[in-house]
């Protein structure tokens, strides 16, 4: 299905709010809060502070985790009724991190327009800061809150090569260091706090000394974390070669497509397929 943004029909707006600084809003942001019918929000409290500062009069509808599937419904009616309707969540770019999805993907699957406005999000600031290398990057979210699960999750992400952008809240923050220490090794991390705000703050280094560091256990933590170095790129070599390098070695044939398809998160039934046809 082809999106025409602004073909006139009636759209859902996805509206970034400041993360600190109420300055951060942007002008368009402005304009859409005011033009809509009405806007869906995570916690309208947070959400009338911010129109206050800006005297803008709109009725709000809470819209968060918790309610999202019981009121798409209503949304879908409003759009037919030829609304417009603008979403937030209470700090940051609405279904990043927050919640957002079911009502976009709902609206999306009754052919009305999703219009996301560029703004407000921490991971951003906190990669740019970060001093860690930026052209490539995942950005996580939230790890697992349960310590096992946690280090199940870390343990997949490991071998990336590629910087990796978590979030956290204060009640967390130092046992998830710790459990990234134990399973990536000492890499670098910058640490983001209080970003946008007076009390912005970042701290820089390797792992063991950050994780020694005395953080102000306030607000919300973006942890960027530098990529695995030590990874060989196997994309530079066939696989038919990387089979042969283990055998090689001494391995039996079998033991290095095993060895293969785990180093490559592929399934062994592929290699081996590929390996006899071609060797």
């Amino acid at each position: 299905m082809i999106q025409k943004s602004f073909d006139g029909r009636s759209s859902l707006y996805l509206i970034p709010t400041p993360i600190g600084n109420l300055d951060d809003i942007t002008v368009r942001a402005l304009k859409t809060l005011q033009m809509v019918d009405f806007i869906l929000c995570e916690d309208t409290r947070e959400t009338s502070k911010l129109l206050n500062s800006y005297d803008i009069k709109n009725k709000l509808v809470s819209c968060h985790e918790y309610n999202e599937e019981k009121i798409k419904a209503n949304v879908i009616e409003s759009l037919k009724e030829g609304k417009n309707i603008g979403l937030v969540t209470d700090q940051g770019t609405p279904v990043i991190s927050d919640p957002g999805y079911i009502i976009v993907r709902e609206v999306i699957r009754n052919n009305f327009n999703v219009i996301s406005l560029p703004g407000a999000t921490a991971f951003v600031p906190a990669l740019t800061a970060s001093g860690i290398e930026p052209a490539k990057f995942l950005f996580y979210g939230f790890l697992n809150a349960k310590n096992a699960k946690q280090k199940s999750e870390l343990e997949g992400l490991k071998n990336l090569k590629y910087t990796i952008i978590f979030y956290e809240s204060v009640h967390r923050i130092h046992d998830t260091l710790q459990n990234i220490l134990d399973v990536f090794g000492d890499r670098e991390v910058a640490i983001g706090r209080e970003i946008s705000k007076v009390h912005e703050e970042y701290i820089r280094g390797k792992l063991s000394e950050v994780i020694k560091c005395e953080l102000n256990l306030k607000g919300e933590f973006v942890i960027v974390v530098e990529g695995n170095k030590e990874v060989t790129n196997y994309d530079d070599i066939s696989v038919i070669n990387h089979v042969k390098l283990y055998v090689n070695d001494g391995m039996s044939e079998n033991e290095a497509i095993k060895k293969v398809a785990k180093e490559r998160n592929v399934a062994k039934s592929l290699i081996y397929k590929e390996y006899h046809m071609n060797k």
